[in-house]
C-alpha cells in the first residue's frame, strides 16, 4: 500500500461525534507500509480518555479489512486539551484538532499560492460585505478576520485599526480580545509587533502563532471566520489545516497564467489534505477607463479556466479600479465607503455566494 492509499483508508475514520474524518482533522501526522505492516502515527488534543482508545480501534478494523495487511502498530500521543474555563468565562478559543464545541459556525480560508494578487484587500472587503449580510439578517458581530501573514500584515491598515489588543485573564488562562471595526473582529501580527520590526521567523515559530491565533483569542460566537494567508504552499497553510477544521477555501487570482498556475497548486495543496474548495475568485479582472471602455489589462479567462481544473466554479470577477486600493489605504473598504459602487456590488455577490455554499452540505462537513 501506498501512503496515499492508507491516507484513502483512514478517510473512513470518523471522529468521535463528528462527520468529518481524522485525516481532514489533520490528526494522521505519519503512515507507512513495509512487509504487509501498516504504521500510523496520530496526534490528538483531548482530555477524554475514551478518545484515543476508541479511534485505535478504528483505525485498526479499517486498515485490516484491507487483505495485504497483517498487522497493523498504531503510535498515538495525547495532549490534554485546554479547560473550558479557560477562555475567560465564556465563548473563546477556536477548536483545534481535538473537536472542542465550534465557537465559529464556517472557518474559511483566503489564500492565493502567489503574492501579490489582492488576496488581503480581497479578505478585507469579503469580510465587510460578509458581516453587512449578517447584520441585515439580525446577526451583527459574527464575522471574524484572522490575519495569518506573518511577515507582510496588511489587515491592520486596510480595516484601519491601530493599537494593540486588550487581555484578558492572568498567566496560561490570558486570551487576546480580537479588534472590531465595520462589523468584523481582528487579529493580526500586526497589531502585535512594530511598524519598524521585521518579523524574522523559522517555522516553528510561525506554526506557534498560528496556534495562538485559533486558540487563544476570544472569538465570540462566529457565523464565519475568514482565514487571510500567505502566499506558497508552506508552515503557515500547513498549521493552519492541522489546528482548525476549515469548511472550505477560497482561490484568489488574477486572470494571467503567471498567476493562475501558481493558484492551481495553492488548490491542489488544500485538495490534498481534505479541505473543500469554495470558489476562486478573479481579482484585478479588468479596467473600465472614464469613457466606460473595458480594458484587460492582464488578459482574461484565467480565473474561470483555473477554476476548472481544480472542479470548482468561479465565484466572481472583481474590477481594478482605484477606489478599492484608495479604501484600503484609508482603513475604509470600498464595501463599506460606497456600497453601491460595482466593486461593492461585486464583493456582495460573492459574499452572497460564500454563504449559500457553506450552507449547502458537502462531502465530509461536520
Amino acid at each position: 500500500m501506498t501512503s496515499d492509499e492508507i491516507k484513502a483508508q483512514l478517510q473512513k475514520v470518523k471522529y468521535p461525534g463528528f462527520s468529518r474524518d481524522i485525516v481532514s482533522f489533520g490528526l494522521v501526522r505519519s503512515v507507512g507500509f513495509v512487509d504487509g505492516t501498516v504504521k500510523v502515527a496520530l496526534a490528538l488534543t483531548t482530555s477524554d480518555p475514551k478518545i484515543p482508545l476508541h479511534l485505535k480501534a478504528e483505525v485498526e478494523n479499517c486498515l485490516r479489512a484491507r487483505p495485504e495487511v497483517r498487522e497493523v502498530i498504531i503510535d498515538i500521543s495525547v495532549q490534554a486539551a485546554r479547560p473550558a474555563g479557560n477562555s475567560g468565562g465564556g465563548p473563546g478559543n477556536l477548536p483545534g484538532s481535538s473537536g472542542a464545541p465550534k465557537t465559529a459556525r464556517y472557518s474559511v480560508a483566503i489564500a492565493s499560492g502567489k503574492g501579490g494578487v489582492g488576496k488581503s484587500t480581497f479578505a478585507v472587503n469579503l469580510a465587510c460585505a460578509l458581516a453587512r449580510l449578517l447584520t441585515d439578517q439580525g446577526r451583527p458581530g459574527r464575522v471574524g478576520l484572522m490575519d495569518c501573514d506573518i511577515y507582510g500584515p496588511s489587515v491592520p491598515l486596510m480595516m484601519g485599526l491601530q493599537g494593540r489588543p486588550e487581555v484578558e485573564g492572568d498567566g496560561a488562562a490570558s486570551m487576546l480580545v480580537p479588534m472590531e471595526r465595520h462589523g468584523v473582529k481582528v487579529m493580526s501580527m500586526g497589531f502585535l509587533v512594530d511598524d519598524n520590526t521585521p518579523v524574522v521567523w523559522r517555522g516553528p515559530m510561525i506554526m506557534k502563532t498560528i496556534q495562538q491565533f485559533v486558540q487563544n483569542v476570544k472569538w465570540g460566537e462566529l457565523d464565519v471566520l475568514l482565514v487571510d494567508l500567505p502566499p506558497g504552499t508552506g508552515d503557515a497553510q500547513l498549521s493552519l489545516v492541522q489546528t482548525l477544521p476549515l469548511d472550505g477555501a477560497v482561490i484568489v487570482t488574477t486572470p494571467q497564467p503567471a498567476a493562475t498556475n501558481v493558484a492551481r497548486k495553492g488548490g491542489l495543496m488544500f485538495q490534498k489534505v481534505n479541505v473543500p474548495l469554495l470558489g476562486v475568485a478573479e481579482n484585478m479582472s479588468y479596467f473600465v477607463d472614464p469613457a466606460g471602455h473595458k480594458h484587460l489589462l492582464f488578459g482574461e479567462g484565467g480565473g474561470i479556466i483555473t477554476a476548472e481544473k481544480l472542479g470548482t466554479s468561479l465565484l466572481g470577477q472583481v474590477p481594478l479600479i482605484p477606489e478599492i486600493r484608495a479604501g484600503g489605504d484609508a482603513g475604509e473598504p470600498v464595501v463599506v465607503s460606497d456600497p453601491g459602487s460595482l466593486a461593492a456590488r461585486t464583493f456582495t455577490e460573492i459574499a452572497e455566494t460564500l454563504l449559500a455554499r457553506l450552507v449547502k452540505p458537502m462531502p465530509g462537513r461536520m
